[in-house]
């Protein structure tokens, strides 16, 4: 971890990642943008991110699945195909040409999985399926994931992985965050349900995460890979902090090169100093912060980076903005994950600054 400087906006000032030298401590995270049509990155995806880089700024891709498990997930980008890699070299090069550092978010949509015919169903939960006639959601019964299946999942993450550097990436993030995704699924005790040799403790309901992580590290290296966890949102877990400082020991055992860690918004620059003290690595704070208090926690040694979803979508030259003081643009929540190509994706005001 680099020393802060002492410049007059914390935010702005500049933070060795690994070997990535960032020029500021503002992070674009991954957002669900719904906008990629059968599992592939569209063109418009392109103008999307390379709007929003900076030089020498890191940007976090939206989550793309590890595997066609996911793929009737209505319009969410994949990284398991040749096609899909392919879709993907023009969006990370558009980042590239700005300067930026990008990095790909890969996940497993546990009980968000919709059943098909070509792919095994794995969800410990509810899953969802869509029907694109009249939009009416059901809930189809989902078949339980059975322990002898988990390789499979490991090494979907490995070939997933392999693609996203094939694709042009810098690194990968392993959303292993809540919203019903698999990883998340497994490490909390309130939302597990097995009863096998990942069940019971917190070193057994890690054990998933952990196997993804050191394939995925024996694939691409260890200091490609970011992960992102949500211990506290919610009562998932009867102990949620001895999960996460035990997950934050393990990951700066295995050389992981961040960690991303989303805040409770009422709790924001409180709950990660538990994780803060035991993580070796960079570590990247998300959860509602706005200008001052991502300050604050860069100032302070919080954290290494702070992550903005979407006060950095309504504002894609955010850096400048914070650096300069300017007002902000509101974002649209009711365009968050409309298809449309333009409104709310690619619309919102650069800064006007007068020459």
């Amino acid at each position: 971890m680099e020393a802060n400087s002492n410049s007059a906006v914390p935010l702005c000032t500049p933070y060795k990642l690994g070997r990535f030298k960032l020029t500021h401590r503002i992070v674009f995270p991954a957002l669900t943008r719904n906008r990629s049509q059968n599992n592939t990155p569209q063109p418009h995806l392109t103008e999307y991110y390379s709007q929003r880089a900076t030089n020498g700024g890191l940007i976090i891709s939206e989550a793309a699945a590890a595997s066609d498990i996911s793929k009737e997930c209505p319009n969410l980008p994949g990284i398991w195909n040749e096609e899909q890699v392919e879709a993907w070299k023009p969006v990370v090069n558009g980042v590239h040409e700005k300067g930026g550092v990008f990095f790909c978010q890969i996940w497993h949509s546990g009980r968000l999985s919709v059943p098909t015919v070509s792919a095994l169903f794995f969800s410990i939960g509810i899953g969802w399926s869509t029907r694109p006639d009249d939009k009416v959601y059901a809930k189809p019964t989902p078949l339980p994931l059975e322990s002898d299946k988990i390789p499979c999942i490991v090494n979907d993450f490995r070939i997933a992985a392999r693609n996203a550097i094939k694709a042009g990436f810098d690194g990968i993030e392993i959303n292993a965050s809540s919203g019903g995704y698999l990883i998340d699924e497994f490490m909390n005790d309130q939302v597990h349900g097995w009863t096998d040799e990942y069940d019971e403790s917190i070193k057994d309901r890690c054990r998933l995460a952990l196997e993804i992580v050191e394939a995925v590290a024996n694939e691409i290296g260890a200091d490609k890979i970011g992960i992102k966890l949500s211990p506290f949102d919610g009562k998932k877990d009867s102990n949620s902090e001895a999960l996460a400082t035990y997950m934050a020991n393990e990951l700066s055992k295995l050389g992981v090169l961040y960690l991303h860690v989303m805040e409770p918004r009422e709790t924001v620059n409180r709950s990660l100093l538990p994780i803060r003290k035991a993580f070796k690595g960079t570590l990247i704070a998300s959860g509602g912060y706005g200008k001052s208090d991502g300050e604050k926690a860069i100032d302070e040694n919080y954290a290494d980076l702070i992550s903005f979803g979407r006060m950095f979508l309504a504002n894609p030259d955010l850096p400048k903005r914070f650096e300069v003081n300017a007002p902000l643009n509101k974002y649209n929540r009711s365009t968050f994950y409309t298809n449309d190509p333009i409104i709310g994706y690619t619309d919102y005001p650069f800064l006007e600054v007068a020459s």
